[in-house]
């Protein structure tokens, strides 16, 4: 045997004080830890970065630990006998607050955090577990136990790179990691002279280098700076927007590589396994009623995990059998997760402005296999058909502005490229990276522009339908709907740039995220980056496209909602940060809202060249009747479950219309 699987359940009750969801009837949550002992020197492992570093037992075997939930049918044969996995985003539980519109939780119980029961009502049991190494206890979060790799019982050091940008005056230390929920690589000196630590105000600066007895490795206790080896101290403080860059030497990095490892063999055990190494039961199995298969959601940092989960050959267990039969990947752009690397910070991603040189964007981009001039390789993500899942990737416009969304469709230099049979590719148009579903506005505070409120649960709940009927009875869904160069729907920003109305007080972005060819070390594929900050080669870049607009600013291809197709707005997945943060710098990923001017006197008094409201619609009732005739044709088309064409309609009605 090479791996030994323990649960640990710690808790064990009735979901939702015993509510019905439909023919489902009530659920179950289960919660605990799952405690791992695998074989560092079996083929199942020999992936993983430094785990023949890491210490083992008497048995020779490697131990870690992760923390599970599960909510499962009370009655599993009352159940769809589907598993679907939700990869944690920085611990955090979100399968639920964006298919059921439910408030958020890391330990879902109550009615509210049950939402509309969606994923209830279709029979899911659904899973969570810790999968990065790095995430600190606190507020419920998915954590794991991960061993920390020597070599001959010494140390192991490197190069580490840290970014801070912070978004307010006053703040004088920050942890290595840069937040208060990620733990932080150890500096072997606290000696500043061992390190460099630089600021600039935009990305495309000039560092200016900070001396090294301005800053201390410190933090404030009572106000006070003490030496610690997590922490960077600037007595001066913090400018707000302003990057600033440590490049030090770190010690003692765990086996992050495991978080792979651990999700493969727990879902490869709640599929196929009886009982834990212990004889503990599999809490999906009861008097034979198993689950059939298993689909894997994650968004943004989660739905990047997936695709390096299937890129890297971890959908295929130990026995070989696949693992995820289908997975939907959703706003994870063109990137993947950085994890299974030495001092890996796995919590980074490349933002036109934010940690713009992490290396999560390297080629492939896309499912299909395609050749890489920049690199001289020829690969994809789709490349072992035995294993390979079914995927359907969403994302919103916010991917293609700032996360490089068109790579997963486009060549280097931006030409559409054939799709692979086994995939989908949805855009959400219009839409922001996170939008609260329940009516929340994230980050007014850091942004120029009011954030863009459209809300696109309504869509994921249409694709995990689809999603399912395609593992389950091979019905294809619909066919893919994105920017394609073909067609001139995805373009250079500067070219959307042009045909973006002329609204008033609105700026337009003429880039979004560039990405140049980077250079992290010769062992860098081997999982250790040597070159801090990456070296980028200015005459390689890959071309990112963005989708184009129509007159109002509203983007044409992809998924349009009924509120983009009978708009009150403007909507966009730009913004930019805020006077005096680095204020010509685009706001990460948020988007941004420019509602329409209410009617013709107001567009006449501020020049606004988009119809009023009241030139468009005329009446409310009008409005009503073009939102549900536009729900109901998606509902045609299965972009659109009838339950939600009802919502839709629902709040058109409650919109008010006080100048008509």
């Amino acid at each position: 045997m090479e791996t030994e699987i323990r649960f640990k359940i710690r808790h064990r009750e009735t979901f939702a004080d015993g509510e019905s969801f439909g023919n489902t009837g009530q659920y179950e949550r289960i919660a605990g830890e799952i405690r791992f002992a695998v074989d560092p020197d079996s083929d199942a492992y020999s992936m993983v970065v430094d785990l023949k570093h890491a210490p083992r037992n008497d048995h020779g075997f490697v131990e870690f630990a992760t923390d599970f939930y599960i909510l499962k049918p009370a009655d599993l044969a009352q159940g769809n006998r589907r598993l679907l996995y939700d990869v944690n985003n920085r611990g955090a539980l979100r399968m639920l607050q964006f298919f059921n519109d439910a408030v958020h939780s890391n330990t879902p119980s109550t009615t509210e955090h049950a939402g509309n029961g969606f994923l209830m009502r279709r029979g899911y049991s659904l899973v969570w577990s810790g999968w990065q190494g790095d995430i600190m206890p606190g507020d419920g979060r998915q954590t794991m136990r991960l061993p920390i790799a020597t070599e001959n019982g010494e140390e192991i050091t490197g190069v580490t790179r840290s970014e801070f940008i912070v978004d307010e005056h006053g703040v004088l230390s920050m942890p290595l990691s840069a937040n208060g929920y990620t733990s932080s690589y150890e500096a072997i000196s606290t000696d500043t002279r061992d390190a460099t630590f630089t600021m600039r105000e935009y990305e495309s600066d000039q560092r200016q280098p900070i001396a090294d007895d301005d800053w201390a490795f410190a933090r404030l206790q009572n106000g006070r700076p003490i030496p610690s080896a997590f922490h960077c101290h600037l007595p001066r403080g913090f400018k707000p927007g302003w990057i600033y860059e440590l490049v030090y030497t770190a010690k003692n990095p765990n086996v992050q590589g495991l978080g792979l490892t651990g999700v493969r063999d727990l879902i490869s055990f709640l599929l196929h396994d009886e009982a834990d190494t212990k004889g503990t039961p599999n809490p999906l199995r009861l008097n034979g009623t198993r689950m059939e298969k298993a689909y894997g959601w994650g968004r943004s940092q989660s739905g990047r995990f997936l695709r390096e989960f299937v890129y890297r050959g971890y959908n295929e267990d130990s026995q070989g059998r696949r693992v995820f039969d289908a997975i939907s990947p959703h706003v994870s752009g063109g990137g993947r997760v950085v994890l299974n690397y030495r001092f890996a910070q796995p919590g980074r991603y490349p933002r036109p402005h934010d940690d713009h040189l992490y290396p999560s964007d390297s080629f492939p981009f896309s499912y299909s296999v395609i050749s890489d001039p920049m690199t001289g390789k020829t690969d994809g993500i789709l490349k072992r058909p035995d294993s390979d899942p079914l995927v359907i990737h969403t994302q919103t416009s916010s991917e293609y502005w700032t996360r490089r969304g068109s790579l997963v469709h486009t060549d280097s230099i931006g030409n559409d490229i054939p799709e692979h049979h086994k995939t989908r590719v949805f855009h959400f148009a219009g839409s922001q990276h996170n939008a609260d579903p329940l009516g929340g506005n994230p980050n007014l505070e850091y942004a120029r522009y009011r954030a863009n409120p459209l809300n696109t649960t309504p869509l994921l709940r249409a694709v995990i339908d689809a999603l399912d009927a395609w593992a389950t009875d091979a019905t294809p869904p619909p066919d893919s709907m994105f920017p394609r160069r073909s067609d001139e729907t995805g373009v250079p920003a500067d070219v959307a740039a042009r045909v973006f109305p002329k609204i008033p007080n609105v700026e337009h972005p003429d880039n979004s995220n560039r990405l140049f060819f980077q250079n992290h070390g010769p062992e860098f594929d081997a999982g250790i980056a040597s070159n801090e900050p990456p070296i980028e080669d200015r005459s390689r870049e890959y071309i990112v496209l963005v989708p184009q607009v129509d007159a109002d600013g509203n983007e044409t291809p992809g998924i349009r909602t009924p509120h983009i197709q009978v708009p009150l707005a403007t909507y966009t997945g730009w913004n930019y940060r805020p006077a005096g943060s680095a204020e010509q710098a685009i706001a990460g990923t948020t988007g941004g809202y420019h509602p329409l001017p209410v009617n013709r006197a107001q567009r006449d008094d501020t020049g606004d060249p988009r119809l009023s409201v009241e030139e468009r619609y005329g009446s409310k009732a009008r409005y009503v009747r073009l939102i549900a005739l536009t729900a109901q044709r998606m509902v045609e088309r299965r972009l659109l479950l009838e339950e939600d064409a009802d919502r839709y309609v629902a709040l058109a009605m409650e919109h008010d219309f006080e100048a008509i």
